[in-house]
């Protein structure tokens, strides 16, 4: 379950900038709901949730126990949202340092030849007992043409054809647009396994299909739990979305007064990656036409050790967001140590959850006197209904703040810019 507290946020607005600001995430909340502002077309992740489809969700789990049970690398190939939301999910629920099923990599997300190099060498060495590695690899591209994924899936598809012959073919599923593209030729060619992206949604929006889900599957993740977690917010929000337009509008008013950063901050490390989902989202959303406010990244406690000080006395241009999981979900605590040499037995008994609370706490107090104002985003704990129920609520809550913009939420034309720059530099016709 999602709460959201905007008390302190909105102590730092009057009633009447609060009051215009909420008119407009009206607005924009029937702009969407109504399927009539711009950009409507891509409402298919909402969609989706209104008629889940069991079908698909039994077929990637089906083919990801069989990943699971074959694969000793699992590979992602994308970039963008055909990556992050997979990434983050996994990285919430997963364990740190170990786990059940295969290894996952990404690969694609940049054109860092290092690193390309370095996989690709891993992937070819064998096993500690001589074996050789069983390579399973996931390409997701609506295009098939989007250049940081496709040079890395034709080096490691390339690799894979050394190692397995023709066989590689069954080893490569590609998530892609229905019909069109690169990819859909080489899937025809080739016979890979294929997974569909619906046409009604972009690549920020889909961790709820086959993008995101495969790979979370794979991950060993309940993916119906997470899904049906999404769907219960969907029906949840259609009845009563109070608790969106007032983050919508709290937002939309501190934009108003200057704000033009959002520090998402998280005391858990299990969230870093889930607000590099959100960063994504809201930046390719909301920043367009001289608007929006830039998201950023910090995983506390460690980064009040590098941003906090700017977060407490630096320029006062930036909102805070806390995304906060209420139950432990780790037991350990701190042990009573004989001679106290290290002067931490004031805390012993004191779980680390307990500790790292007091930390937020803390830190909350601080940035408030510091006049940073804050919105608190609670789950009551971590786990795939809740992350399921977080990924709507941020879904839902940046088309409504887009909108209130007065901005189409769903292109990204800047994006666009910068591949027809690219592109001529390396002389693509």
């Amino acid at each position: 379950m999602i709460t959201c507290d905007v008390s302190i946020a909105r102590s730092f607005l009057d009633d009447e900038t609060y009051i215009k600001s909420r008119g407009r995430a009206d607005f924009g909340y029937q702009q969407l709901v109504t399927k009539k502002g711009p950009g409507s077309e891509w409402l298919g992740w909402r969609d989706l949730l209104a008629k889940p489809n069991d079908a698909i969700l039994q077929q990637i789990e089906e083919i990801a126990a069989t990943i699971r049970k074959e694969a000793d690398i699992f590979i992602v190939c994308g970039i963008g949202g055909s990556y992050l939301g997979a990434k983050a999910v996994i990285d919430a629920l997963s364990p740190h340092f170990q786990n059940n099923g295969p290894e996952i990599i990404y690969s694609g997300h940049h054109i860092g030849g290092k690193y390309l190099e370095d996989l690709i060498a891993y992937i070819k060495a064998p096993k500690a007992d001589g074996s050789a590695k069983s390579i399973y690899l996931n390409v997701i591209s609506k295009s098939g043409s989007t250049l940081e994924t496709a040079l890395s899936f034709r080096a490691i598809r390339e690799t894979m054809e050394g190692l397995y012959g023709e066989e590689a073919n069954n080893r490569i599923i590609c998530t892609t647009s229905q019909e069109g593209g690169i990819l859909n030729q080489l899937i025809e060619k080739k016979g890979y396994k294929k997974f569909i992206i619906p046409g009604d949604i972009g690549g920020r929006f889909s961790v709820l299909t086959p993008v995101g889900l495969l790979p979370i599957a794979v991950a060993g993740i309940n993916i119906q739990t997470l899904f049906y977690g999404a769907v219960s917010a969907y029906r949840k929000f259609d009845e009563d979305a109070e608790e969106v337009l007032e983050y919508t509008a709290l937002r939309n008013a501190l934009h108003e007064h200057g704000k033009t950063i959002d520090v998402i901050s998280c005391f858990e490390p299990e969230l870093k990656s889930f607000g590099g989902w959100i960063q994504q989202l809201m930046g390719e959303s909301e920043g367009k036409e001289g608007k929006g406010i830039f998201p950023s990244v910090a995983a506390f406690s460690t980064d009040l050790h590098s941003l906090g000080q700017f977060i407490q006395q630096g320029r006062r241009s930036l909102l805070e967001t806390f995304i906060v999981v209420d139950k432990p979900f780790s037991n350990i605590s701190v042990t009573e140590m004989e001679g106290d040499d290290d002067s931490l037995n004031y805390l012993a008994g004191k779980t680390f959850h307990e500790i790292n609370t007091k930390a937020r706490i803390g830190t909350t107090q601080a940035h408030q006197e510091g006049d940073v104002p804050i919105i608190t985003l609670t789950i009551d704990a971590l786990n795939e209904e809740n992350i399921g129920e977080l990924i709507y609520f941020y879904e839902l809550a940046t088309g409504v703040f887009v909108y209130s913009l007065g901005v189409n939420p769903f292109n990204q034309p800047g994006v666009e810019d910068y591949k027809k720059a690219m592109y001529r530099l390396l002389g693509k016709k």
